[in-house]
């Protein structure tokens, strides 16, 4: 699933400090993200990041939660290390946020992408004005739905850069999906017409891409799905755009919309 492996790569970007500043809390709050959208190997990580981290975040109580959950998955070198911490007194799993582990940046993430990538990041900030698009929103989408991978493709047949199910790619004409350059079209055409139905309401946009605006309107604002209410807090932090249009009363239009 290119979400999940994007969500994976960029967890341990942050571990290991490539286009990041190195975090462990960062890469736990990623890894656990993971977890929680189906990865065994996520609940793994954030394991041995308690497991074997730094003095500030080592703790075998926690370490124990999230290896018993990787292992009642399925992952043996979990079961392993579980022998070593002992079972957990509880089984509830202390997940940080990105915001609370300070943040993901973006730019620097891009600034140390391999090349190829690099050069769909940059056509993606070279198209994004001509569609009234905010770059940092669409690049923050794409760096969530494919982490730039141009030939990307979801068990749900979503492809290319930007992930477009085959009737989005029609409605946009989008011939190729894995023409980066046909594909960012489509996605930003997308982006710009949601922008204009939702009348520039980002939260609602963002949860939009994700579920389908019929979702949206159905549910009169982020549909109940944990995966969407995830995508838009994700997207959301990537692109710096705050999640405090998330609370009550609170409305936040991007800028280009």
């Amino acid at each position: 699933m290119p979400r999940l492996r994007a969500l994976l790569e960029q967890a341990w970007a942050a571990e290991a400090g490539r286009g990041q500043f190195r975090s462990l809390p960062l890469a736990a709050a990623l890894y656990c993200e993971a977890g929680r959208l189906g990865s065994i190997e996520g609940y793994y990580r954030v394991g041995l990041i308690y497991f074997s981290g730094n003095a500030f975040l080592r703790n075998p109580e926690i370490a124990a939660r999230f290896f018993s959950a990787a292992s009642l998955l399925g992952h043996r070198d979990a079961g392993k290390l579980l022998e070593i911490t002992g079972p957990p007194s509880s089984m509830a799993l202390p997940c940080i946020t990105i915001e609370e582990a300070g943040g993901f940046d973006l730019d620097r993430y891009v600034m140390e992408l391999p090349r190829n990538k690099r050069r769909v990041a940059e056509l993606i900030r070279k198209l994004a004005p001509h569609y009234k698009v905010d770059i940092r929103l669409a690049l923050a989408v794409a760096s969530v739905e494919s982490n730039f991978n141009i030939s990307a493709r979801s068990p749900k047949n979503a492809q290319g850069v930007m992930q477009l199910i085959p009737e989005t790619a029609a409605r946009f004409n989008v011939r190729n999906p894995f023409h980066p350059e046909q594909n960012i079209r489509g996605g930003l055409a997308y982006l710009r017409w949601l922008g204009n139905y939702f009348e520039g309401d980002l939260v609602r946009v963002i949860a939009a891409y994700n579920a389908g605006e019929g979702a949206v309107v159905k549910y009169g604002g982020i549909p109940p799905y944990d995966e969407t209410q995830a995508y838009v807090m994700r997207v959301l932090e990537y692109s710096g755009m705050g999640l405090d249009v998330l609370q009550p009363g609170k409305k936040r239009r991007s800028r280009g919309m």
